[in-house]
Parts: structure tokens; C-alpha cells; sequence
């Protein structure tokens, strides 16, 4: 019998999960208790798409993972070939052609003080692939509500955003007040009050034929993200990088979210106000074609 899990609830049959080495049922898949990445969020992950039998963008999401993981002095025990060679191994043995892959990796089992040197016997390396994901439902048809939320974006002073870590509780805070306020997401401000993006997605304004989103030093450096810079200029649109604040997304023509499981999702009101005619723009409708194009043309043969 098919089970619910992941993300949007898609039905599955049971998984073949990667843990360290060895490929086993997902009944089977454990970590210790003592994991540094179950006590402490010490830990990295990706978030990658297959689409017709591709994986999107397989080097850039195993670059952005080490990266990640460089950042916080964790060693990947695999190349990045193997790590992708692995990725792919997981699709094939799950039978993906359209799925969602999440790669784990965390600091290993420690015991309960947080000091990384009590990990000796190194980093754990999962690897899930599930079948496609519907992050948002008819959300693309209708259009996204978004509320801004009271917590402000994590500053890069205390712990930079473009780390991809297990720690997601800032993240979580503002998505319970999204579902408190009856709203699809919530929209950060950094510290400084301008808007940096999303719980879990990155964040664009259109203004006339001018495509506006903030630095990636207040929010994660999407593959979405750059993606949809990458195909801006072919529908119209001139893509720029700036600060902007709530002002600048009230009086937005359209806005709209980026993420590797939300895809591009359009916003159609956020803290109450219209964006726009209230219904998903021209502009993003276009830039949802040109990106579906795209990645189900493009990427690793699985």
C-alpha cells in the first residue's frame, strides 16, 4: 500500500534510502540518537528536481552542497563526483523520472555536548528520492498569500544564509505564523528592513519590463533563483539585484517566489494588499513557461 510522506504529502511506495554506504528500505533507514545533526542541526542539505528523466542542475546543487558544508568545517566523505554519482544511483534504484532528491549529510554521532571533536566517527551521508512534488497545489492557478513575518531573516553576522543547514528553525517560526495568519508563505525582512525572501523560497518584484530581486548576502543563493535570472532577459524582462523594502512589494505590478520545490510560484497578495490585479501576472506566467521549458529539456540523464 502506497504511504504519504514528503513534501505535499505525494503518495510513494516504500523507498530505497542511501545511509552511509549501503542503499536499504526506508523502513530500515536509521541514524543514531546521538547525531549531531538530530541534537543540533549540525548539518548540511540540497534540495534538487528531476524532470524527465534529468536531474536540474546536479553539479551546481553538489557545489552548493560542499560549499555549505566548507563553510561550517564539515568534510564530505565523497568526491563530488561520487556524491553526484550517488544522486543519481538513488533516482535509478527509486525509478525517478519526474522526483525530488534531498542529500543529507551531518556531523555523525557525538554524544550530547555540541563540540564537533566528540563526532569521531565522522560525517553521515543520506540520500532520499521521492516522486514529483506538489509544493502549493492550485496555489499556481490562484496565486499565493504571503504575510510578512514579526522574525527577521537570520543576519549573516550570526550565521550567514547561503549555508544550507539542518538548522531551519528561523525558517519554522515564520512559516507558523504564515499558517496561523490562514497564508501560503511568509516573507522575511533582514535586519536592516529590507526584504530578504521567503521561509523557504526566494523573493522577486516586476515593475514594468525591470525584474528585482535582494543580494544573496540576507538570503540563500537559489538554483531557482539564478535560473530565473538566467531566462528573465528572453521574455522581456532585465533582472537586478538590490535592496528594496515592503513598499517597493506593495506597489509591486507582480510578484512572485523561487525555489527548487516550489518552482516559480506566483504572489498575488501579501499583508492583505493586492499585488497587481490580485491575480497572477503576465510576466510570471511567462517566466513559469520559460522555466518549465527549461528544465524539462535540460540536466543529468538519470
Amino acid at each position: 500500500m502506497a504511504s504519504y510522506r514528503g513534501i505535499g504529502g505525494t503518495p510513494t511506495k516504500d523507498l530505497s534510502v542511501y545511509v552511509d554506504g549501503t542503499f536499504v528500505p526506508e523502513s530500515e533507514a536509521k541514524i543514531s540518537i546521538f547525531d549531531h545533526g538530530l541534537l543540533y542541526g549540525d548539518g548540511v542539505f540540497e534540495g534538487i528536481r528531476a524532470y524527465n528523466g534529468r536531474v536540474f542542475k546536479l553539479e551546481r546543487h553538489v557545489h552548493r552542497l560542499f560549499a555549505s558544508a566548507k563553510a561550517i568545517d564539515l568534510k564530505i566523505p565523497h568526491t563530488k563526483e561520487a556524491m553526484a554519482g550517488l544522486i543519481l544511483d538513488a533516482c535509478r534504484r527509486n525509478r525517478i523520472r519526474d522526483g525530488y532528491v534531498r542529500p543529507i549529510v551531518t556531523r555523525g554521532p557525538g554524544d550530547l555536548g555540541l563540540d564537533p571533536r566528540k563526532c569521531k566517527r565522522g560525517p553521515s551521508v543520506i540520500i532520499i528520492a521521492q516522486p514529483t512534488i506538489n509544493l502549493y497545489g492550485d496555489a499556481y492557478v490562484r496565486g499565493l498569500k504571503v504575510v510578512t513575518s514579526a522574525y527577521r531573516r537570520m543576519p549573516p553576522e550570526a550565521l550567514s544564509p547561503s549555508i544550507k543547514s539542518l538548522n531551519y528553525l528561523n525558517n519554522i517560526m515564520a512559516r507558523i505564523e504564515a499558517n496561523q495568519a490562514g497564508a501560503d508563505e511568509a516573507l522575511f525582512l533582514d535586519m536592516q528592513g529590507y526584504v530578504s525572501e521567503a521561509s523557504a523560497d526566494n523573493f522577486f518584484i516586476v515593475n514594468g519590463d525591470r525584474l528585482l530581486t535582494p543580494w544573496t548576502s540576507t538570503n540563500l543563493p537559489g538554483i531557482t533563483r539564478e535560473t530565473v535570472l538566467e531566462l528573465a532577459p528572453g521574455i522581456g524582462l532585465k533582472p537586478q539585484e538590490r535592496p528594496f523594502t515592503l513598499y517597493d512589494v506593495y506597489a509591486a505590478d507582480e510578484a512572485f517566489i523561487t525555489g527548487t520545490a516550489a518552482e516559480v510560484g506566483p504572489v498575488v497578495d501579501v499583508d492583505g494588499r493586492a499585488i497587481g490585479d490580485g491575480k497572477p501576472g503576465p510576466r510570471t506566467k511567462k517566466l513559469m513557461k520559460a522555466f518549465r521549458d527549461h528544465v524539462t529539456s535540460t540536466g543529468t540523464p538519470i
